[in-house]
């Protein structure tokens, strides 16, 4: 990388409305015009890492300019999460795209938000646009997070950006502040009133708010190639699978054949280590990210055909193996759906009970299990203090000594298996209570007894059918649900086994259902429900995965 980079700092582009956004300019030629990429932040754009990779962009031979987003950092205006992003990103390009250093072709690149706000701006069709490399994006409201509100851990992002400058949360007592009811007081204990926490718990399913902050629902009018990258353990992953493969299917075949994905071993801060709390994932998990991205760039920007980093459209990271391998869609081509049916004698009851996973459907004909959820004491999610990293591969072996966790488990695996894909559970439930949850997580038990969570989800039973509007839950009636528990490639080696966590909640990843119908927020009253898994031939229960025949040099 070429240190030697000329940068000229904080030059204006004007938005439609009169607001000057502040940019940060690499590479600026007076003798060849370039391809341009485009970052847009609200978390300072003059960080290390971003003036290092604006360096290397440059010395890749693209214009790189990184934009503090309105209301942040440099730029003028008010910031209000996600509302101006589409059309101020539409502008930025447009006028990149009129400057004389600039051939015309602008790519969009960023992480987390900015791998957001690209695709707001991709429905606008800007012409100029003519690829993105989206890391780790959120999805649209209610998909990471389909319980109608957003995760308390959400506070400490909503205080990190409540003024112009990024603000320490290192003071917070963010734990007290996850625990407070009501939900919308959480914000108060922070020291700081943030009018955008109370806007989210405003809008508690799909409206005209949340549409228009929905990129999910309008993929036909992205029109560009796309790179999606994101990590096993990312926070947000289930978006990049999820857009990758609805981009895979686009209306125009010249759009879905230039659709790429990365998936590695990584979390939110993807690429960054290959350890994660307790697990090494090798010396193939940290790639050179960064050059892939430049070769796949150049391929859409410069016509290069040189040096193009895929064979397939997808590199994917088998973790356990720690291996990577190609596929061409998702779930992968020579992927079969498998279902591990439900059974217990009646007692499923925490890591020690008789729940078990198996491949053939129960003999018996009503099964059940029962345990009692309580909001006052929920079921902890392993995760840190902040929005920054939420749950890894954690070990949930002391979880599991719960009564309210049920658990449901293989035999010890006698040959190897690859699972990868989406992960869903198919229950049948009924419950005490007028409104409540159903949480799952999908572990591998290590020989050790160890029990690593691999993914989980959660259905609020209000929005068993979707997040258009609330439906109402009748005490003691068995109701069948699905619950997404997004995806995850991982290769069981012999003597592992598969397990499956049920309960009610994962806190504080999750917010807690107080266990009654309507809005919650405001509410410091709650009720214990008694909650009932059903399972046997009449009432099945299943856990779905997708696995495929691979060979690992482990096994040769």
């Amino acid at each position: 990388m070429n240190d030697d980079v000329d940068i000229f700092w904080d030059v204006k582009i004007p938005m439609r409305d009169g607001v000057d956004l502040s940019s940060d300019i690499y590479g600026l030629s007076k003798a060849k015009k370039k391809p341009a990429i485009l970052l847009r932040t609200p978390y300072g754009k003059t960080t290390d890492p971003i003036v290092s990779t604006g360096k290397f962009f440059a010395s890749r031979g693209y214009v790189f300019i990184s934009c503090d987003v309105r209301g942040r950092g440099d730029s003028d205006g008010i910031f209000e999460p996600y509302r101006s992003e589409g059309k101020d990103g539409f502008d930025a390009i447009q006028w990149i795209a009129k400057q004389p250093w600039s051939d015309g072709s602008v790519a969009t690149w960023g992480a987390s938000y900015s791998g957001r706000i690209q695709w707001y701006t991709a429905v606008l069709q800007p012409p100029a646009l003519k690829a993105m490399i989206s890391v780790v994006p959120p999805s649209d409201p209610f998909v990471e997070d389909p319980t109608g509100v957003a995760s308390p851990l959400n506070v400490s992002w909503e205080f990190l950006v409540s003024g112009k400058a990024l603000q320490n949360t290192k003071p917070v007592d963010w734990q007290k502040v996850y625990r407070h009811l009501p939900m919308r007081e959480m914000d108060l204990l922070t020291g700081r009133k943030i009018p955008h926490w109370h806007k989210r718990l405003d809008h508690q399913k799909i409206d005209s708010y949340t549409k228009d902050i929905s990129y999910q629902d309008k993929f036909d009018r992205v029109k560009v190639p796309v790179l999606h990258v994101s990590g096993w353990y990312d926070d947000e992953q289930i978006g990049t699978p999820l857009n990758f493969s609805a981009m895979s299917r686009h209306s125009e075949v010249k759009v879905a054949k230039n659709q790429f994905m990365i998936m590695g071993p990584w979390g939110h801060a993807v690429n960054t280590s290959r350890v994660i709390g307790e697990f090494d994932f090798g010396p193939n998990a940290l790639i050179d990210l960064l050059d892939v991205e430049a070769r796949w760039l150049d391929f859409y920007l410069k016509a290069s055909r040189k040096d193009f980093p895929f064979e397939k459209k997808a590199k994917i990271f088998i973790m356990g193996s720690n291996e990577w391998t190609e596929i061409n869609a998702w779930p992968p081509e020579n992927a079969s759906e498998y279902k591990l049916y439900l059974s217990s004698n009646g007692n499923a009851n925490g890591r020690f009970g008789d729940g078990k996973l198996q491949l053939h459907k129960p003999s018996y004909e009503d099964g059940k299990d029962t345990y009692t959820y309580d909001p006052e004491n929920p079921v902890p999610f392993i995760a840190d203090q902040n929005y920054a990293q939420i749950g890894g591969p954690d070990d949930y072996s002391s979880v599991e000594r719960r009564d309210d966790v049920l658990v449901y488990t293989t035999d010890a695996l006698d040959e190897p298996l690859t699972i990868i894909g989406p992960v869903k559970l198919n229950i049948s439930v009924s419950t005490s209570a007028t409104d409540t949850d159903f949480t799952a997580k999908l572990l591998t038990v290590l020989p050790d007894l160890r029990a690593i969570r691999l993914c989980d989800g959660i259905v609020r039973m209000r929005y068993r059918n979707g997040m258009k509007s609330a439906v109402k839950t009748v005490p003691g009636k068995v109701y069948q649900v699905s619950i997404d528990m997004w995806n995850t490639s991982y290769r069981f080696a012999r003597g592992e086994r598969i397990r499956l966590e049920v309960s009610s909640s994962a806190f504080p990843k999750f917010a807690r259902n107080l266990n009654f119908e309507g809005d919650q927020t405001n509410s410091t009253r709650t009720a214990k429900a008694n909650q009932t898994i059903f399972h046997g031939k009449d009432k099945q229960s299943f856990l779905s995965i997708y696995a495929v025949r691979t060979r690992s040099p482990k096994d040769r």
